[in-house]
């Protein structure tokens, strides 16, 4: 463990001092566009964090490859090959959105193009934990591995609307799955603890830690989509390579079978798929809802708006800050709470801390709401025309009822002057 924490920090070096770098670059020939209705900040900043990650990745690969200690994983140059290649093509995708707004139609198809890349070398889920499932065929092994990294990417990147997101929520995500990845190899006995899967997830751990102190709020650049899309491809080629780290007879939720992992407890023995699903929670929830939303409408699931998760923190009341905190605090429960399940027996540790953490995590999310709520009460009883009336009643009430009768009162505000809602739609 102690050399993936060496790789994650050399990553994070590399990566900061490369964001450095582009940042100026950025800044002196005016590399970045204009402010778009949906965009939460008010000032242009450079989206090209993205390609100072990148270059993070491939120095930290390119140092990886020389040490002993991988010399396994890359030995079959393949896999890393197709990777690299993905991660390339991918960030030069989301540096020309980032730059033209591309459609969103040529996105996807780049998007499968780079997943189809990665599942052609060789990088596929070969089982599922489930009772021991094999895939059944190398076509249905493909296409779920390009299904899986495609919903993935764009899961990651919907939620990449606040300054420190997706590189917090990456970090945490990352981490949490390096150390499960870690244990599971380690608990199915193998020889050696250095594969692909933990590999790209340390560089990713680094990459995400290196670009975050420029990107924290208020950010001095953004990761753009060329940094949202790659993190999401490697966190999902992480989830999908340590697949082939998996012995299928290994998992067994019935406790006369010989499994190992989850040892042979039934909740156990499902770990390793919730996991990965667990550690994504946040962002996969706000693609569905994004999807569901757009399609009833009659929109393309793709095309944008001001109605994700993190807007609607804002909207409640939380400041910047604090809906960010509020995204990281979630991931880190619902990931360390799994985490937790495996490591841990009986559950109730588990279950208790999942409890509580949930817990806490919906009193901060819905506390605004009670504030604001509070405020209406106490500006409705307040004295009718009473300077505590006029300030309570702009105090950002849970409904306009409040300020109806101010608006409509002889010689009061007129309703031209009441507080507005911009349409970002």
């Amino acid at each position: 463990m102690m050399l993936y924490a060496i790789i994650a920090a050399v990553t994070a070096l590399i990566t900061f001092l490369m964001s450095i770098v582009v940042y100026k670059v950025a800044l002196r020939f005016k590399l970045y566009p204009s402010i778009r209705d949906r965009d939460v900040h008010t000032r242009p900043t450079p989206r090209l964090g993205g390609v100072a990650m990148f270059v993070g990745v491939v120095a930290t690969f390119a140092i990886a490859s020389q040490n002993p200690f991988f010399k396994d994983t890359f030995a079959t140059p393949g896999p890393i090959l197709a990777i690299l290649g993905a991660s390339l093509l991918i960030v030069l995708i989301g540096v020309a959105d980032d730059i033209w707004d591309l459609d969103w139609m040529i996105k996807l198809a780049g998007q499968f193009l780079a997943a189809g890349l990665i599942a052609w070398l060789g990088v596929q889920i070969y089982s599922l934990p489930i009772g021991g499932l094999t895939v059944g065929s190398s076509w249905m092994s493909a296409a779920l591995t390009v299904f899986a990294i495609v919903l993935v990417m764009n899961a990651v990147n919907f939620i990449d609307g606040l300054d420190g997101l997706v590189a917090g929520v990456g970090l945490i995500a990352n981490g949490v799955f390096l150390v499960y990845g870690y244990l599971l190899v380690r608990e199915m006995g193998q020889s050696s603890y250095f594969n692909l899967s933990l590999l790209i997830s340390a560089v990713l751990v680094g990459a995400c830690a290196g670009f975050l102190p420029l990107n924290w709020h208020p950010a001095k650049m953004f990761m753009g989509d060329a940094g949202a899309l790659l993190v999401g491809l490697l966190m999902a080629t992480s989830a999908v390579a340590i697949t082939g780290q998996i012995d299928p007879s290994a998992l067994s939720a019935n406790p006369a079978d010989a499994g190992v992992v989850g040892r042979s407890q039934l909740l156990g023995a499902f770990i390793p798929i919730i996991l990965p699903f667990a550690i994504l929670i946040v962002p996969l929830l706000d693609f569905a809802l994004a999807v569901v939303r757009r399609l009833r409408a009659g929109k393309s699931p793709f095309s944008a708006d001001r109605l994700h998760l993190h807007h609607r923190l804002l909207d409640m009341g939380h400041s910047h800050l604090h809906a960010v905190l509020l995204f990281y605090a979630w991931t880190a429960v619902i990931a360390l709470s799994c985490l937790m399940f495996f490591v841990f027996q009986p559950y109730w540790f588990a279950l208790g801390f999942l409890i509580v953490g949930v817990t806490v995590c919906t009193v901060f999310t819905l506390a605004p709401l009670g504030r604001r709520k509070a405020a209406e009460i106490t500006a409705q009883i307040a004295p009718e025309g009473s300077t505590e009336a006029e300030v309570l009643a702009e105090a950002d009430p849970l409904d306009e009822a409040s300020i109806e009768p101010r608006l409509t009162t002889p010689g009061s505000a007129t309703a031209s002057q009441a507080p507005t809602q911009k349409d970002d739609k």
